[in-house]
C-alpha cells in the first residue's frame, strides 16, 4: 500500500522521506560529475565546453515536460491522501500515455533544433562539433530520460521515496562503468570519444527503466496498472485538461530555469574557452549545493499534496517551516564546505595548470553563498505549488532570472566583465527568496485547487 505522510511527527516524517530523494539526487549529480571527469581530463577544455553547452540546451527542453511529471505526482499524491485508489489508478493512466506522447515529440524537436540553438548560444567553434554529437545521442535517449522520471514522481506521489533510490543507485552504476568503455573503446566495442559518454547514459537509464517496470510489477505495487485495467492509459480529457492548466506554468517555471541558463552560458561564452570550462565545472559543483533545497522541496511538495487531499491543512504550514529550516541549515553547511575545498574540488574537473582553475575558484566565492537563499525560494515553492498554486511562483522566476538576472549581467558586463555574471546570481536570489516570503505570508495560494473547474493561482 502507498504511504501516508498525514499522520505522525512532521520533522521526522520530512527527513525520513526527503533523505532517499536527497541521495538519489547526490548519485545523478555524482554521475554526471563522473562523466565530466572523463570528458574534461581526458578529452580536454573543448570537450567539457561542448557538454556543458550540450547539456544546457537538452535541461531547457527537458523542462518543457517536467511540470507535467510534477502536476501528475502532486495529483496522485492528494488522491492517495484521500485514501482514493481507483482515481490515482486514472491519472497515472492517463499521465503515462501524455507525457509519453510529450517524450517522442521533445526528443524530435531537441534533434532537430540542437544545431542552430548551439550556435545561437554563440558555442565555441572549438566545441560545436562535438556538442552536436553528444546532443544528437542525449535526444535519442530523451523518452527513456522523460519516462523514468515519471515512473520515479509517481512513487515519490505515493509516499515512496526509497525505491527511486535504488533503481538511480543502478542507473549510476552502470553509467560510471559503461562511460570509459564507450568513450575509449574496449573490444569489439569502438572508441566513440565524447559521443560515448552519451551512449552510456543513454544505456543506463534504458536498462533502469525496464528493471524498475518489472520490479513493480513483481511487487503487486498498488499502482500497476493490470489487464483490466489498461482502459486508463487512454486519455481522461478532465485528467489531461488538468495537467495542461497545472502542468504548463510548472514546465514553465523549468524553462525559465533553463533559459536562464540558456541566457547566462551566453555570456559567459564571450570570454572564451577557459571561462566557460570553468563555468562547466563550477555548475557540476553548484549541483550539490542545491541538491538538500531540492530534496526536500520535493518531500515538501509529496507531504503537502497528502495533506491537502486529507484536508489537514493545520500540518500544511508546519510543513513549510520545517521544510525552510532544513533547507537553509543543508544548504548553510555545503556552500562552507565548499568554501573550504575550492580549488581541490575544480580540480577535479580541470586539468592541473589550467587557467580555467583560478577563474573557478573566484567565481565560487562570488556565486555559492546565493544558494541559501535559492533553498528559502524552492521550499516555499514546493508548499504552493501542491496546493496548485501555480502562477505566482513562475512569476517570481521570471522577474527574478529574466528581468534581474540576465539584464543586471548584460548591463553590467562591460564595467565589470565576467564579475558582472558572477554578482548577478546572489543579487537575484535574495529577490527570489523575498518575494517568495511575500506570497507564502499574504498570497492566495491556500484556495488554489488541483481541479479542471478552478483557475490556477
Amino acid at each position: 500500500m502507498p504511504r501516508s505522510l498525514t499522520e505522525g511527527s512532521i520533522p521526522i516524517g520530512l527527513f525520513k522521506f526527503s533523505l532517499p530523494i536527497l541521495f538519489a539526487n547526490i548519485l545523478q549529480s555524482l554521475n554526471g560529475s563522473v562523466n565530466s571527469i572523463w570528458v574534461g581530463r581526458f578529452l580536454g577544455e573543448a570537450a567539457l565546453t561542448a557538454t556543458s553547452n550540450a547539456n544546457t540546451v537538452m535541461f531547457l527542453l527537458i523542462g518543457a515536460a517536467f511540470g507535467v511529471a510534477l502536476a501528475a505526482t502532486i495529483l496522485i499524491a492528494q488522491r492517495i491522501g484521500a485514501n482514493d485508489v481507483s482515481d490515482a489508478k486514472r491519472v497515472v493512466g492517463t499521465s503515462a500515455t501524455f507525457f509519453a506522447g510529450i517524450s517522442v515529440i521533445m526528443a524530435i524537436t531537441g534533434l532537430t533544433l540542437c544545431r542552430p540553438l548551439l550556435i545561437a548560444m554563440s558555442t565555441p567553434p572549438d566545441s560545436l562539433e562535438l556538442a552536436v554529437a553528444y546532443m544528437r545521442v542525449i535526444f535519442l535517449a530523451l523518452p527513456f530520460l522523460y519516462m523514468y522520471a515519471f515512473v520515479m514522481g509517481i512513487l515519490r506521489g505515493a509516499g515512496d521515496s526509497k525505491t527511486p533510490f535504488y533503481f538511480m543507485l543502478l542507473s549510476v552504476a552502470i553509467d560510471i562503468v559503461l562511460n570509459p568503455v564507450f568513450i575509449f573503446g574496449f573490444g569489439p566495442i569502438p572508441r566513440l570519444g565524447i559521443a560515448g559518454s552519451a551512449v552510456a547514459t543513454f544505456m543506463a537509464q534504458a536498462i533502469s527503466l525496464t528493471a524498475l517496470i518489472r520490479h513493480l510489477y513483481r511487487r503487486g505495487h498498488v499502482l500497476c496498472l493490470h489487464k483490466d485495467e489498461l482502459r486508463f492509459l487512454r486519455i481522461d480529457w478532465s485528467i489531461a485538461g488538468m495537467l495542461i492548466r497545472k502542468g504548463i506554468p510548472m514546465s514553465a517555471q523549468m524553462l525559465v530555469v533553463s533559459l536562464s541558463a540558456v541566457l547566462m552560458i551566453t555570456l559567459v561564452n564571450r570570454f572564451g574557452v577557459d571561462t566557460t570550462a570553468a563555468f562547466g565545472a563550477a555548475m557540476q559543483i553548484w549541483n550539490y549545493i542545491q541538491m538538500p533545497a531540492f530534496a526536500i522541496a520535493m518531500g515538501i511538495s509529496a507531504m503537502t499534496a497528502q495533506n491537502v487531499g486529507a484536508h489537514k491543512w493545520e500540518r500544511v504550514n508546519r510543513i513549510a517551516q520545517v521544510g525552510v529550516l532544513y533547507s537553509v541549515t543543508l544548504t548553510g553547511a555545503i556552500v562552507g564546505l565548499i568554501e573550504l575545498l575550492n580549488r581541490h574540488l575544480f580540480g577535479l574537473f580541470l586539468p592541473a595548470g589550467s587557467a580555467a582553475l583560478e577563474i573557478s575558484s573566484h567565481m565560487n566565492r562570488i556565486v555559492t553563498g546565493s544558494f541559501i537563499f535559492f533553498g528559502i525560494s524552492v521550499a516555499l515553492f514546493g508548499v504552493v505549488r501542491a496546493t496548485g498554486a501555480v502562477l505566482v511562483p513562475l512569476a517570481i522566476l521570471i522577474v527574478s532570472l529574466l528581468l534581474v538576472r540576465f539584464p543586471l549581467a548584460e548591463h553590467l558586463l562591460g564595467r565589470y566583465q565576467a564579475d558582472a555574471v558572477w554578482w548577478s546570481f546572489p543579487i537575484s536570489s535574495a529577490v527570489s527568496a523575498s518575494l517568495a516570503a511575500l506570497y507564502y505570508k499574504f498570497g492566495g495560494w491556500r484556495e488554489a485547487h488541483m481541479s479542471s473547474a478552478e483557475p490556477a493561482v
